[in-house]
């Protein structure tokens, strides 16, 4: 009697981590439908959700690339009933993929749970960082078609009086909300990966099989 690994399939493999990718994508998309405001933090028309969390799991579990088509596919779903002509989900696009790129690629070097949390934390800050420009140069711009600046501004001075400008607001509102975001979704990968990483790769199945 003796021990006899299996190699699983590359195609079975495949079809596998495509599946998997697309499920998250569908599970990020109705995280982001179902955002909420944050009054006390955040001016009314600016949201909390955790949609990024699937494209995070599935950076960590498949790669890099698998979080960047979660991240492609949860936006193409929110095109469905965008209010920004898609500027909005391509914003959000670059913005999720600025956060879980870099975390995977930060875990796929070496795959322990320290790595992880130093890509998730890399990946947030990144994401921050980035959404100062995204906001500045495409998401106000059309928000201003909506609501003038003035009250953009002014939303934001009723939290906090000190803000003069956009990029004030920008810079103490947004990019701290935005890595605080990112933290929530690496906060709970990181609690609950190692008991659906299995799962995800490989059904749960045990790849060592004793035959005799």
């Amino acid at each position: 009697m003796k021990n006899q690994i299996f190699k699983p399939n590359t195609e079975t493999s495949k079809t596998r981590q495509l599946t998997v990718t697309a499920m998250m994508g569908a599970m990020a998309a109705v995280l982001q439908f179902l955002e909420f405001p944050v009054p006390m933090f955040m001016p009314s028309f600016i949201k909390f959700d955790l949609s990024e969390l699937p494209a995070l799991i599935s950076s960590f579990a498949i790669g890099p690339l698998s979080g960047a088509c979660v991240c492609l596919i949860k936006n193409l779903i929110a095109l469905l009933k965008t209010g920004t002509g898609g500027v909005g989900e391509l914003s959000n696009f670059i913005l999720g993929c600025a956060f879980v790129v870099p975390a995977g690629l930060i875990y796929k070097a070496n795959k322990t749970k320290t790595r992880a949390i130093v890509g998730s934390f890399v990946g947030a800050a990144s994401m921050a960082i980035l959404s100062i420009f995204s906001n500045y140069f495409f998401i106000y711009p059309i928000y201003t078609k909506f609501m003038p600046m003035d009250a953009i501004i002014n939303a934001y001075k009723a939290i906090n009086p000190k803000v003069d400008s956009l990029l004030d607001a920008l810079i103490w509102f947004n990019m701290p909300f935005t890595f605080i975001k990112g933290l929530f979704s690496a906060v709970i990968t990181v609690a609950i990966y190692k008991y659906i990483s299995p799962i995800l790769k490989h059904g749960g199945k045990n790849r060592k099989t004793v035959n005799g």
